[in-house]
């Protein structure tokens, strides 16, 4: 299940701009900004903590990873609105499964996957964490990690995610504080780039050979 090397040429981008609400479309929706539904909108439900991915930040990710992610297998733990999950849906993924503990924004992803005929989507209500330590080992490509910041889950979801990487797989993580060669490499995991939006510190991670 060996993946090709996202794109090395890609400029690192230490300081992305700051998101703002027009990042991701009007207040209350994202916009996928590539591939099979590029352009397509979909609902951002009004809770506390839910913090979509911003469109610049995204597109440096699929920008990282080579845009074309056919036959990959994605997780998208903590996945709040979908919209990195279904990023990689819209570019040839063949297996997305999107992880929400929250009843309403899981029911949400449900009824998009549903609007978009996303059939390699699996929306699952759970708990990331326990949901992870049962799967299978070695069966993703990617494993995209976006934890909620104040319940500081950034170390326990990438151990947890470690474990779910097929050879040459890739872990994308958004953090509030930046993870570094070091911290990376005692994981196991190389830092392959790495950029920050404000606040957030956005990580793209490759598991040691």
């Amino acid at each position: 299940m060996s993946r090709n090397h996202p794109d090395r040429r890609a400029p690192a981008s230490p300081h992305a701009p700051r998101a703002s609400r027009a990042d991701s479309g009007a207040p209350g929706e994202i916009r996928l900004i590539g591939g099979r539904w590029k352009r397509t909108r979909l609902p951002v439900l009004a809770e506390p903590g839910l913090r979509p991915t911003p469109d610049r930040v995204r597109e440096t990710l699929f920008n990282w990873l080579g845009q074309d992610l056919s036959g990959w297998r994605v997780l998208d733990a903590f996945a709040g609105t979908g919209a990195l999950g279904f990023e990689a849906a819209s570019r040839g993924a063949v297996e997305v499964v999107l992880l929400e503990q929250a009843p309403r924004a899981a029911a949400q992803l449900q009824q998009a996957a549903v609007r978009l005929g996303a059939t390699m989507v699996e929306v699952r209500r759970t708990d990331a964490l326990a949901w992870m330590a049962g799967a299978s080992a070695g069966h993703f490509d990617l494993v995209l990690l976006d934890p909620p910041f104040g319940a500081d889950l950034f170390d326990r979801a990438l151990q947890a995610a470690l474990r779910l990487l097929g050879e040459g797989g890739w872990i994308y993580l958004e953090a509030d504080r930046p993870f570094d060669e070091s911290a990376c490499a005692a994981l196991g995991l190389t830092l392959h780039r790495h950029g920050r939006a404000g606040m957030v510190h956005y990580h793209l991670l490759k598991l040691h050979p």
